[in-house]
């Protein structure tokens, strides 16, 4: 067992870690180990939205750009339908550095496509969410080996099993910049958006928080299955809506239930997830220990892998970054006004 900081970030404590002592977590969990050199990523999440339903071809105006050199090293597909009714289908892409975003972002002509007028006077909305977290200011935690997700695919190798896993507060305790820093957020300033016509620019605040928190339910079988799409499932997709709907005292600014799609033929695939950004990391925590809605979530969870007795085919997943304000760019071209972060 090992610490899910890698050792070339590790520092002497300033901020006090929540870990018990002599801490040993109910089940295993490792954490993606990136090369030293990898000092930044980005992860950015391109979006069409309409009252009508989307397909994988109304991606295709970003997505098929994705194929040349500069293209991101990983992306995935998904949809849901928002508070609102309307479809939301989205590529996640990641890229090891900004520096290939931005030669992507040229050479592919996405930045001529993005800005061009008539982007405006189409009958879908477009947007994008762009973050560009340090090493210090993401962690990632994966239940199962052998199948990684997200900014996972950019990451060298897997650790060996972590301890600052399975205790409230353990996120924090695998933030690097949390060794020395609270990670405090702070509100946007006034006027703080910057609307054209039909494009709206937000300004980003600092230490926003993002959590993407993933389910795969395809291997399992009979009983396990059973449980997932029966007593799992249902009250996740609750806690998702609450968060959505109900969220913004809570400090949830905008949060997503998502269904993954195949990015080459558009059909469902049996993985979802909860995509949620927060005010800051605190908030994101109380509500993990202390709403009724996570709470059920957890406690659903438990009750699974002990009915399983810990062997479990479910693979779950997340990664978590707390963003500075000037590596955000949240941009929205003809969406309604509670898309995304464009409703806080």
């Amino acid at each position: 067992m090992e610490s899910a900081i890698p050792p070339y970030l590790r520092t002497e404590r300033t901020q006090p870690s929540t870990m018990p002592p002599s801490h040993i977590p109910p089940f295993p969990a490792w954490t993606a180990r990136f090369d030293p050199l990898v000092g930044q990523v980005v992860m950015a999440y391109f979006g069409v939205q309409s009252t009508a339903e989307l397909s994988i071809e109304d991606m295709k105006p970003i997505t098929h750009r994705f194929v040349s050199s500069s293209g991101p090293k990983h992306w995935d597909l998904a949809h849901c339908k928002d508070a609102a009714g309307f479809h939301n289908l989205i590529a996640i892409a990641y890229w090891s550095a900004p520096a290939d975003f931005l030669r992507w972002r040229q050479q592919s002509g996405f930045d001529v496509w993005w800005n061009d007028p008539q982007r405006a006077g189409e009958t879908v909305g477009w947007f994008i969410e762009i973050v560009s977290p340090t090493a210090d200011r993401f962690e990632t935690l994966q239940a199962s080996l052998g199948a990684p997700e997200g900014v996972a695919h950019l990451a060298e190798s897997l650790s060996d099993t972590v301890q600052e896993h399975g205790y409230w507060g353990s996120v924090r305790d695998r933030f690097a910049l949390a060794q020395t820093d609270p990670l405090t957020g702070t509100k946007p300033e006034a006027n703080s958006s910057q609307q054209d016509s039909s494009r709206t620019h937000l300004s980003g605040r600092q230490n926003l928080c993002l959590i993407r928190s993933g389910q795969d339910w395809g291997a399992t079988r009979d009983k396990e299955r059973n449980l997932y799409l029966h007593d799992i499932q249902p009250v996740l997709e609750e806690g998702m809506t609450y968060l959505r709907d109900q969220g913004g005292p809570l400090g949830c600014l905008s949060c997503r239930f998502m269904r993954v799609l195949d990015t080459t033929t558009g059909e469902p695939l049996e993985k979802s997830f909860g995509l949620a950004h927060f005010d800051e990391l605190a908030n994101l925590e109380a509500w993990a220990k202390t709403h009724p809605t996570h709470l059920a979530i957890f406690g659903g969870f438990m009750r699974y892998v002990r009915a399983l007795d810990f062997q479990v085919a479910l693979r779950l997943y997340h990664e978590v970054s707390v963003i500075p304000a000037d590596s955000q760019c949240f941009e929205y071209i003809n969406c309604h006004p509670g898309s995304g972060l464009l409703g806080s």
